[in-house]
């Protein structure tokens, strides 16, 4: 990741590292300085490195002339670095002068914009093509009229009319929460996609710098859901109008299920972020034990198909965990790592709460979600 960006003799220079301890250092995009990956992590580091300034000599001869004296100028600079929490203390010296000096926060990494994009190794699926093909489609405004339709027409197929358009503005507002949250790390969003028969899609043209940001985008859709469903139960308890205790239960059944710790969903996205932000065996025990439940869980219920996903997704992420230092994402600190697990629990049992309330209520069409949940 971009952990530096400043000026030096007029040019950029730029600092390249990650959590597994590697540096480079770049002056006018050309390698200046490295550190390799140090098992003892050490946190002070100094690059060091030569430019060269030619200055002129006017002599007075017969014929003046001019000669050209070139002379090296050593470079400095001092990184202090603590990955969690994150906080950079640099200081630049130029022939041993104190030139400029300051610090670097996890707020200054969210909102930065690298100079050099990160290039992912992308594997080819037939997920992976049907994402390429939707990039390809999705710049149309149009498109978001032809889902939406489709959407409409799809669910209201399988159900009816006003239950499709109830499904529809509790997706819209599912997305919503993922917009909101990306604009308040000042993020551009491309607006929401209806997806027939998959749900939604908020997206977003620029790339995320920290797990903390990878978290609150993705839970902040759950949440909003979650908010959703108690307004409804709220509408309920007012109105006695059933048709607002369906909307709150069968709402909390879609934002749980895409709480469940499979990628691409919310929820994969938020285990992944807590259990890479871990630096001991715990994470991988964590993403162990939480695929293993999860498994269990969808099979006793006999969701064979989510029960698969869940495997492949969690071995996915379980073999990914080796490699978590060289991500360019900033790493959560001890207390990002609990209130992010916190978060996800809470709003896992209040959704499950609606469920399990409504079940009770002795209506066949309020108990269809805990039967779903338990068939």
């Amino acid at each position: 990741m971009e952990l530096l960006n400043i000026e030096c003799l007029g040019k950029r220079l730029r600092l390249e590292g990650s959590i597994a301890g590697w540096q480079q250092l770049y002056w006018d995009n050309q390698l200046v300085s490295q550190k390799s990956a140090s098992a003892t992590d050490q946190a002070f580091h100094i690059h060091s490195f030569e430019l060269t300034r030619q200055t002129s000599i006017a002599t007075e001869t017969e014929n003046t002339s001019a000669n050209v004296s070139v002379t090296p100028l050593p470079v400095r600079l001092e990184i202090d670095v603590n990955w969690q929490p994150f906080q950079l203390d640099y200081c630049l010296l130029i022939d041993d002068e104190s030139i400029t000096q300051g610090q670097r926060t996890v707020k200054d990494i969210e909102r930065q914009t690298p100079e050099i994009a990160v290039v992912k190794n992308q594997k080819i699926s037939v997920v992976g093509l049907a994402s390429l093909g939707f990039k390809l489609l999705k710049s149309a405004k149009v498109v978001k009229v032809l889902f939406a339709g489709a959407s409409v027409a799809a669910y209201s197929w399988l159900f009816s009319f006003q239950f499709a358009l109830a499904l529809i503005g509790c997706l819209v507002f599912h997305e919503y929460g993922h917009i909101r949250a990306m604009k308040h790390f000042g993020m551009k969003t491309k607006g929401i996609y209806l997806i027939p028969f998959v749900g939604g899609l908020a997206l977003s043209d620029e790339r995320i710098n920290t797990r903390w940001q990878d978290v609150y985008i993705s839970i902040m859709g759950p949440t909003f859901g979650l908010i959703l469903s108690i307004i409804c139960v709220g509408l309920y308890w007012i109105t006695g109008n059933v048709f607002f205790a369906g909307l709150a239960a069968f709402n909390a059944l879609l934002n749980l299920f895409n709480l469940l710790p499979i990628l691409p969903l919310d929820g994969g996205h938020i285990l992944k972020s807590i259990s890479f932000s871990m630096n001991s065996l715990i994470g991988l025990i964590a993403c162990i034990l939480g695929a293993a439940i999860g498994v269990f869980i969808s099979y006793s219920l006999g969701l064979a198909l989510l029960g698969f996903l869940l495997l492949i997704g969690s071995v996915e992420i379980i073999f990914e965990w080796r490699g978590r230092h060289q991500s360019h994402l900033l790493p959560l600190d001890r207390y990002g790592q609990i209130f992010s697990t916190i978060w996800y629990l809470l709003t896992v049992a209040g959704l499950v709460g609606i469920i399990w309330y409504f079940a009770g209520s002795g209506d066949e069409m309020l108990a269809i979600p805990l039967q779903i949940l338990g068939s």
